[in-house]
């Protein structure tokens, strides 16, 4: 929204002659948003216009702008020139960002405040931009550049009841799936002018949702193509029923990468609210293609054992997500577990319970939405052989337990499930017969998320078994005498600690949440220790 005043006081005689020559300034104001975290929060521009009576004078840009933003009157200038108008290089030219105390990043404001300038200097009409919002990068010839954060900046921009709203080409499908909001995708900054002028008509934006959900509905790859493995695809199923996190561990060569994979193709489809929490991550941190509406499928991130904490958790100097929140509502892959940094893992416990990252500065504290479901993948020793019935490992005691010690305890017990993943026999790598398809797996998680979205309908904290707590447990994990036995014997033998008693009883009430089952039942829970593979073996 903008609108142009001018100096409205009580003028007298001679006030009134210096408003006649134009000797007095011009105001214009435009509002914009600023992105900060996952949100938008609204931005005030001011462009004020005077004589400058100084030909020394330079405009000037206030607000704590950044690099970016100071350099966007130089953009602006040159922009509106190849524009064929006319920047006013012979006043005094000020530029106002408010709040003041928000920090403004980035070239996003180069669009409204080129706007606002032409209404300060009568070259716009500010009727025009009544119930508008404008965003984008301009390049020197005056055409537009995307930028990110487009769609929480959309989502603002209805919050404050604005009616139309310019964003550059490449940006339009994103910011149309908000709905309410009529959006223009321009390319160049006369376009914006000639259509506000009324030279021109723009058609907004529309975006069918149902279509593009169906359109990302489909995943390249299957369970069919997983030749054998049916205890680590029976695991599979039981993580992404209850949303448990998990880490399969075998030789070299035995599938580990491939199940994960496909992980996502057994996943309930997204909702909207999800895609549009996971789309601002991925618009914020840069990676949502252009021309790109939604983030409808659930990510797949799997960074490499080099990463940094701040590649992991996000960070910078300008804190940007990292991996953990570009998984949102997705699959988080750790391959080679322990060649990861032993402080990269450590950091990462905090945010898997609690589902959120906060990034904290000298300045300002922000926090990124990071729920996901981690998936992780070892070798059982240095050498990847230990305990396999073909090649020999030539690890020592001490190298295993030293290489197995570099993922810790409390790390590990933040993963509810841990398997052994066996080399593929022959027989089956060789069989004609597909595996059971990704759709018929999926049918039985959604039977059994179905059964957890009823139970915990009244918990709006929790959403799967994964998430239980306390209260949840107890009202939710009851067992019998013969339950409370085989368990007793399973800490006592296996030195379990509490946490892990508690992820026992969350997989157990998976299990029979697939059987459809009311009560967890002595094979749950059976099944569910045997998912403590590490925990079997003495990794403590």
């Amino acid at each position: 929204m903008i609108q142009r005043t001018d100096n409205l006081f009580d003028f007298d005689d001679e006030a009134d002659d210096l408003i006649s020559e134009g000797a007095l300034s011009h105001l214009a104001r435009m509002h914009s948003a600023a992105v900060v975290g996952v949100e938008a929060l609204p931005v005030e521009i001011e462009v004020n216009i005077s004589p400058s009576g100084d030909d020394t004078f330079k405009p000037g840009i206030v607000g704590l702008p950044d690099t970016a933003v100071r350099e966007s009157v130089d953009r602006v200038t040159t922009a509106i020139k190849n524009s064929s108008m006319f920047p006013p290089l012979d006043k005094r030219w000020l530029i106002n960002l408010a709040p003041a105390n928000l920090r403004k990043e980035g070239p996003s404001f180069d669009l409204p405040i080129a706007l606002a300038t032409l209404c300060a200097t009568d070259q716009l009409d500010a009727d025009a931009l009544m119930d508008c919002m404008a965003v984008g990068e301009l390049a020197l010839s005056g055409n537009l550049r995307r930028v990110r954060g487009i769609l929480p900046i959309a989502l603002r921009a209805r919050e404050m009841g604005v009616r139309r709203l310019f964003v550059p080409y490449e940006n339009g499908e994103e910011a149309a799936v908000v709905e309410g909001l009529d959006v223009f995708p321009v390319s160049h900054l006369r376009e914006v002018v000639d259509f506000l002028q009324g030279e021109i008509s723009l058609p907004p934006l529309r975006v069918d949702l149902e279509e593009l959900f169906e359109q990302h509905s489909h995943y390249p790859f299957d369970f069919e193509e997983v030749k054998g493995q049916e205890s680590a695809r029976r695991a599979l199923e039981v993580a992404v029923a209850g949303g448990h996190n998990l880490l399969m561990m075998g030789s070299p060569g035995t599938g580990k990468s491939m199940i994960a994979k496909r992980i996502p193709s057994i996943l309930p489809p997204m909702t909207l609210s999800e895609a549009l929490e996971a789309t601002k991550i991925h618009s914020i941190a840069g990676t949502l293609p252009a021309h790109q509406a939604l983030v409808a499928q659930r990510a797949f991130r799997s960074p490499h054992h080099t990463v940094s904490d701040a590649g992991l958790l996000g960070g910078g100097t300008h804190p940007m997500p990292g991996e953990v929140s570009l998984a949102h509502h997705g699959v988080l892959f750790l391959d080679e577990l322990p060649e990861f940094a032993r402080n990269v893992l450590e950091v990462m416990r905090q945010p898997l319970e609690d589902g959120q990252v906060t990034i904290s500065r000298a300045a300002s504290s922000l926090t990124f939405p990071c729920r996901f479901m981690l998936v992780a993948a070892m070798n059982p020793c240095p050498c990847g052989y230990y305990g396999d019935p073909k090649q020999r490992c030539d690890c020592t005691p001490t190298q295993i337990q030293r290489y197995r010690a570099r993922v810790s305890g409390p790390l590990l017990d933040r993963i509810d499930i841990q398997i052994d993943v066996p080399s593929v026999r022959y027989e089956e790598l060789t069989s004609l017969q597909p595996g059971e398809p990704s759709a018929a797996i999926r049918e039985r998680v959604l039977r059994a998320r179905l059964i957890q979205q009823r139970r915990f309908a009244d918990n709006p904290r929790v959403h799967s078994n994964s998430g239980m707590g306390t209260r949840e447990l107890n009202a939710h994990c009851r067992l019998d005498a013969e339950c409370h036995q085989m368990l007793r014997m399973a800490m006592d033998d296996m030195n379990l600690s509490a946490r892990a008693y508690d992820r026992i009883l969350k997989v157990a009430r998976t299990l029979a949440d697939l059987e459809e089952v009311e009560g967890i039942q002595a094979n749950h829970l059976a099944e569910a220790i045997q998912y403590r593979s590490l925990d079997r073996q003495g990794h403590r």
